[in-house]
């Protein structure tokens, strides 16, 4: 029998879920256990396939907008991306039982955006156009009050009315690096503009990006177990990329991996994006543990033991 190449793996941590989807995905299981099916969920609770389809199995219907739930006294759950203000006062005017499954750290920022508006100042948001928590972001507050940017040339672009009276906010998903860079640019251009008092990118996202960055100069490959429309997913690709390592690809199951790709390499790294699982990351192991002879060690760079609770409705 043929001997197996050997492959050194090492697993970043931390890795997979953070506190925000753990509780988003909590309130959709217990809502279903107090309640029974089906609740409806507007959005994805959060961005994974393979999460959403076994919530979907368990009775959880996936709906865009609240016009496609029926008049019902089921649970409606808002998704850990968070929504604009019009989402709740449209549910409220139908009489809808709700569930917010909103992350604590994107209410934090939706909360910062009003306060720092409050004041008179008008908005950057530092985000991707069309994501649903930039889209939750900016419905907090009206249109005229907000604008978006997304790159360095937007930063540098950017035309305000009154350049005195600015503040920013971020999206909580996006890379540390990048972000540094865009804020940079408008502390340059309006020396006055006021931010938030502390950084609106979240702990785990923060986490997993150095975990990456420790890990991915030392490997030939690096594997981000998540989806393509998680956001926090494809920045870990793009940081282990400008950190030196050449292969770096985003997989949402183990069928996905290009075995050609990964041909002749010695060393990966693997981790995962803060909506996978982790026995998908598992499941990945298994994969290369069939075409390798593989020692799997851990690299840790931070400790997290954050916890949020579920709303008051669904706690024993």
């Amino acid at each position: 029998m043929k001997s197996l190449p050997d492959l050194k793996i090492i697993l970043c941590s931390p890795r997979g879920f953070c506190a925000g989807v753990d509780r988003a995905i909590q309130i959709v299981e217990k809502a279903l256990e107090k309640y029974g099916a089906p609740v409806y969920v507007r959005h994805e609770i959060v961005h994974n396939k393979y999460v959403v389809d076994g919530l979907r199995t368990k009775g959880a219907i996936f709906v865009e907008s609240l016009e496609e739930i029926p008049e019902t006294e089921a649970p409606v759950i808002f998704s850990a991306h968070g929504v604009a203000k019009s989402v709740p006062q449209a549910a409220q005017t139908r009489n809808m039982f709700v569930l917010d499954a909103t992350c604590p750290l994107v209410s934090k920022v939706h909360v910062e955006a009003q306060r720092l508006s409050a004041e008179g100042r008008h908005i950057i948001l530092i985000g991707h156009r069309g994501h649903p928590e930039v889209v939750g972001t900016m419905g907090q507050l009206p249109l005229s009050s907000i604008s978006l940017v997304e790159t360095e040339n937007d930063a540098e672009q950017f035309q305000p009315g009154d350049n005195s009276q600015l503040a920013f906010v971020t999206q909580t998903t996006l890379s540390l690096d990048d972000t540094a860079k865009i804020i940079g640019i408008l502390q340059r251009r309006f020396p006055e503009i006021k931010s938030t008092p502390k950084e609106d990118i979240c702990y785990a996202t923060t986490n997993r990006q150095e975990a990456v960055k420790q890990v991915a100069p030392n490997v030939e490959a690096m594997i981000v177990v998540g989806a393509p429309n998680s956001s926090n997913s494809m920045r870990l690709v793009e940081v282990a990329e400008r950190s030196g390592c050449k292969i770096s690809m985003l997989v949402q199951r183990a069928s996905e991996i290009d075995w050609d790709v990964f041909s002749g390499i010695k060393s990966l790294g693997v981790t995962a994006g803060a909506s996978a699982p982790e026995t998908l990351v598992d499941e990945i192991l298994d994969a290369f543990a069939a075409r390798y002879k593989i020692s799997v060690t851990s690299h840790v760079t931070a400790r997290e033991d954050i916890a949020f609770n579920v709303p008051r409705e669904l706690r024993d």
